[in-house]
């Protein structure tokens, strides 16, 4: 998916970012939302 897709018109967006990298998505997984960059990992 490219990163202009994951933005809305007015720059926003719903996904949550990483709170350690702060520049990079969380994914969503069923019980845990990781961060590919850092490794942080919330677990649900």
């Amino acid at each position: 998916m490219a990163r202009h897709e994951l933005y809305d018109e007015d720059g926003s967006t719903d996904r949550e970012q990483c709170p350690r990298c702060g520049d990079a998505f969380l994914a969503a997984h069923d019980d845990r939302v990781h961060c590919g960059r850092c490794g942080y990992t919330e677990w649900n």
